[in-house]
């Protein structure tokens, strides 16, 4: 696989990804790429074009299927960002920012039900 035409994406988050993918050392050309069928809400343009992006990565068994854009050039660079995101929670956990942004969503809702097990319920209770 090629790293994707980045017409459509500001090349700011394109150099952001490529250095990730060079940080995680991985092989671009190991990456398995099929364009295929969107569903869902879209009519006509969904059900005649191939704009749904499915990567594949073999080495570490890992499929990612993308397609939240309509344009195909978009929803490939959302993809190879997840499958990136994936490779980084499995190799890499500890500089993985999808894994700190999970770990501060936890730790929010455990804060949460703390509050609520304290508070005293309703006054008519």
């Amino acid at each position: 696989m090629n790293f994707p035409e980045l017409s459509d994406i500001t090349p700011a988050k394109a150099e952001a990804l490529k250095e990730r993918i060079a940080r995680l050392r991985i092989d671009l050309r190991l990456v398995e790429e099929q364009f295929i069928r969107g569903s869902g809400a879209g009519g006509q343009k969904i059900n005649k074009t191939s704009n749904a992006v499915l990567l594949k990565y073999p080495p570490l068994n890992l499929i990612v299927r993308c397609q939240r854009e309509r344009k195909r050039s978009v929803n490939r660079f959302l993809a190879l960002r997840e499958l990136v995101d994936e490779i980084e929670l499995i190799v890499s956990p500890s500089t993985s920012p999808r894994l700190k942004e999970i770990q501060r969503i936890r730790r929010k809702k455990a804060r949460s039900a703390r509050r609520n097990r304290l508070s005293p319920g309703p006054a008519g209770e």
